[in-house]
């Protein structure tokens, strides 16, 4: 049951066609895994925070830097050098304390399963080919659906996988999904571009509003502002 300040917390949204109340409290009950907190993790902890996501697992083992600064929106330039996972729960908390952010540490092979399987919704936010490799995996093993997003200089993509379509069979190859912001670099606003798509994804498989991108590649460019839907075979 939600309370009168959760009501007048989420009012806008309960104002939505479809999003009554009942919607409202299975988000509460949600229990959703976000593997990062950088560029792509602090738009996708934020809104979905801010939505009314009752448990946020977070996967992230790095410090801030200043570099981060230009992107990831969680962070200030007095929170260089400390725990970016401890900076993003409190933040988080701060936005709204009816979430309950889980502190998980690095994603690692031998507990990806264990971890996975705790959680209703995995959002990869990674910067690693490798780490996008493992939510893949686990997630496909576990029959999870899963929200994917990469950004690199002025482009990027978003889709949702399941175990009948993974990155694998989008990207055969690790070498086609290495490149990250470190190397090629990366304009700030598209994080926020591709993050919030992520997070509207993923509030569509939540609420079961709308339609998903389940077999299908939503493609942006920055510099032109064309946003594409290609579908997947």
């Amino acid at each position: 049951m939600l309370s009168r300040n959760e009501i007048g917390r989420y009012s806008r949204q309960l104002l939505l066609p479809g999003w009554d109340r009942a919607v409202q409290e299975r988000l509460l009950e949600a229990r959703v895994l976000v593997v990062g907190s950088g560029g792509l993790g602090t738009p996708v902890l934020t809104y979905l925070a801010g939505a009314g996501v009752g448990h946020l697992g977070l996967c992230e083992f790095d410090t801030v830097s200043l570099s981060n600064l230009q992107r990831q929106t969680l962070f200030a330039t007095h929170d260089v050098g400390r725990p970016k996972a401890e900076v993003a729960a409190a933040r988080l908390q701060q936005l709204n304390p009816y979430t309950r952010v889980l502190r998980l540490g690095r994603l690692e092979a031998q507990r990806s399963a264990a971890l996975v399987q705790d959680f209703d919704l995995v959002l990869d936010c990674s910067d690693n080919a490798e780490a996008r490799y493992l939510v893949s995996d686990s997630c496909a093993a576990l029959g999870r659906s899963w929200v994917w997003g990469a950004a690199e200089g002025f482009e990027g993509m978003v889709s949702t996988f399941d175990a009948d379509f993974t990155l694998r069979d989008l990207f055969p190859q690790l070498e086609e999904v290495r490149a990250d912001c470190d190397t090629v670099g990366v304009v700030g606003p598209l994080l926020g571009v591709v993050g919030s798509t992520m997070a509207l994804e993923a509030l569509r498989l939540l609420t079961g509003l709308g339609e998903s991108l389940r077999g299908r590649l939503w493609t942006y460019d920055a510099l032109s502002g064309e946003a594409r839907t290609l579908r997947l075979r």
